[in-house]
């Protein structure tokens, strides 16, 4: 990973929203999704509340697809931190956007997945806000995966540990996280 003097002007301004309106030190540990405990909050939601904060990490995240060779079609995720990405990266690149459920539509179509319908061979970028281990990354694999859909790229806006880097390498999709950890300074999420 490039140390921040060699990152483009649009990591910076990503960054700056994440630390100073999505991290929080708090006195009192907290439970993750992953069920480990934290003095570490990061809210994603909050660092792009708006459309300009959107606008602004959607750009970076695209810009980190570029640089790292990850090509889409479609951008997507589990619902609800992939959400707004989606629809920001979607319309800050020009591409379709997707929702993965956390259930099944239980009418109309019964589908998993809404937004853009994915067909086999549609390439596809998933994104989430914040990925501690990378378990609702891979609901969101296997929901596009059984579609047809091929997961050419990860891009989480943060990544707390190393654990989803290495779920993703052992399917052979390339994983690049916008900001860390590391870049945060915070303690990394164990694998559970």
């Amino acid at each position: 990973m490039p140390d921040a003097s060699d990152r483009p002007d649009t990591w910076h301004a990503a960054f700056d929203l994440i630390r100073t309106r999505g991290y929080e030190r708090r006195d009192e540990p907290f439970k993750l999704a992953s069920g480990q405990l934290s003095h570490d909050y990061v809210d994603g939601k909050n660092a792009i509340d708006t459309g300009a904060r959107l606008t602004v990490v959607c750009r970076a995240v695209v810009d980190l697809a570029d640089r790292t060779g990850i090509e889409f079609d479609a951008v997507g995720g589990l619902t609800m931190g992939a959400d707004p990405l989606a629809h920001g990266i979607a319309m800050v690149a020009d591409k379709a956007w997707f929702s993965v459920r956390k259930e099944q539509k239980q009418r109309g179509r019964e589908q998993w997945v809404e937004g853009h319908r994915l067909r086999a061979g549609t390439r596809v970028l998933l994104v989430d806000d914040v990925i501690s281990t990378g378990g609702s990354t891979e609901i969101a694999f296997d929901r596009v995966v059984a579609l047809g859909a091929v997961v050419t790229g990860v891009i989480p806006m943060v990544d707390r540990g190393d654990v989803a880097t290495g779920r993703f390498a052992a399917r052979g999709v390339p994983f690049a996280a916008l900001v860390t950890y590391r870049d945060l300074g915070i303690e990394p999420v164990k694998d559970v």
